[in-house]
């Protein structure tokens, strides 16, 4: 029985749309994670996930180790539900978050928050002054992992934080040292140009070839650099992690003797956008099916959807993937719509009203802004249904 088949006959009683995550899938890509680490924790990114039954069915799996949130109110609500070791991997500007989280002692000792800048610990102490009894609030320092060259023309990665080199994160650690009501517990650096781009790209020799050059020449140059911030923060401060890497990574980052844990989250459900790597192969495990409303013309079907583009610089690879049946395709001058979407290819002359078409996300936890529940399936069946972010009624982005 091939997949469309089993996901058909497992969902015949539900009516699309719908997500469902395939927890074979799931299983078989969270052990590969696993080998890929070597025996280091990953830490879970909770945005590619955004289910927090899911979250922690794989915290129950060996070798995963700690959450890694999106937005302080995320990490206080996953807190509030017992969860722990949550890093917020993005500075705050939240007031009633902070205060919230410096009069809590059970938040306080399990979230830790980002800064990359004095700006950001003179914002905090703002927020938290009026606070009685304040806990004491743990800091991670967020490092630059990008790739700089041709003197500074060239750059691959995020632009995430000011901090580059080893005296910058140094004077910055000492600035949280000294500061009563604070205390550096972390670092993370993250390589978004090596973890996020994948480096088999198809049909374009010339790109793949680029990529694998910038990818290799960045990991000598962060394998020094990370090497050096982490030796001159750690004559600061007792660091208790140091975090790096992500899905596409994890293998690179966990050589690195000053790396302490990986963070990954996409790698669980394996979205279209991780197709792309040369060094690890997943099984799509989320997915959503789209009913099909319309047979508008020979070779032409519409569903009903499908406008659920992703993140990022825009283009066609951050459009959803017609996956099953094979063969369909976007209408180049539709493409995904809000309320239907025309696909085409010979696959849709066997498409008849009320059938599914199965899709695959271009990336990860953006799916579950779209639906309130998943539905879990084993082999041929639904064994249990959970709800999404959503679906428990929390909304953070």
């Amino acid at each position: 029985m091939d997949d469309r088949q089993r996901y058909d006959r497992a969902t015949v009683q539900l009516d699309p749309p719908f997500a469902v995550l395939d927890l074979a899938a799931l299983r078989s890509n969270a052990s590969g994670m696993t080998r890929r680490a070597g025996g280091k924790p990953i830490r879970v990114a909770s945005k590619s996930i955004r289910s927090r039954p899911v979250l922690e069915r794989i915290l129950a799996m060996d070798g995963f180790a700690g959450i890694m949130a999106f937005t302080l109110p995320e990490a206080l609500w996953l807190a509030s539900t017992g969860l722990r070791d949550i890093l917020v991997a993005y500075p705050t500007a939240d007031r009633a978050a902070l205060t919230a989280l410096a009069a809590d002692t059970r938040a306080a000792q399990e979230i830790t928050v980002m800064i990359d800048r004095t700006e950001h610990l003179d914002f905090i102490e703002s927020a938290v002054t009026d606070v009685r009894d304040r806990h004491e609030i743990r800091i991670c320092l967020d490092i630059d992992a990008g790739y700089v060259a041709l003197g500074g023309r060239f750059r691959a990665g995020a632009r995430r934080s000011p901090v580059r080199d080893a005296d910058q994160a140094a004077d910055l650690a000492a600035d949280v040292a000294k500061r009563p009501g604070f205390r550096l517990v972390g670092l993370m650096a993250y390589e978004a140009q090596i973890a996020g781009v994948g480096d088999n790209p198809p049909g374009n020799a010339a790109l793949t070839r680029a990529i694998r050059l910038m990818q290799a020449r960045s990991r000598r140059e962060l394998i020094t650099r990370r090497g050096r911030i982490v030796q001159a923060v750690t004559q600061v401060a007792d660091l208790e992690f140091v975090n790096g890497g992500g899905t596409g990574s994890i293998e690179k980052t966990t050589r690195e003797k000053a790396i302490t844990e990986v963070a990954a989250g996409s790698g669980f459900f394996h979205p279209r956008l991780f197709d792309f790597y040369r060094n690890f192969t997943g099984r799509p495990a989320a997915l959503f099916a789209l009913p099909v409303v319309r047979r508008p013309a020979p070779g032409v079907v519409t569903v009903l959807g499908g406008g659920y583009h992703a993140s990022g610089a825009p283009g066609p690879d951050r459009l959803p993937q017609p996956y099953l049946p094979c063969g369909l395709r976007y209408d180049s001058d539709e493409g995904a719509g809000e309320v239907q979407t025309p696909l085409l290819g010979q696959a849709a002359e066997d498409l008849r009203v009320g059938d599914r078409v199965w899709f695959r996300h271009a990336k990860a936890g953006e799916l579950c802004e779209r639906f309130a529940t998943l539905h879990l399936i084993e082999g041929d069946e639904i064994v249990d249904q959970v709800p999404t972010y959503r679906g428990e009624g929390r909304t953070f982005l």
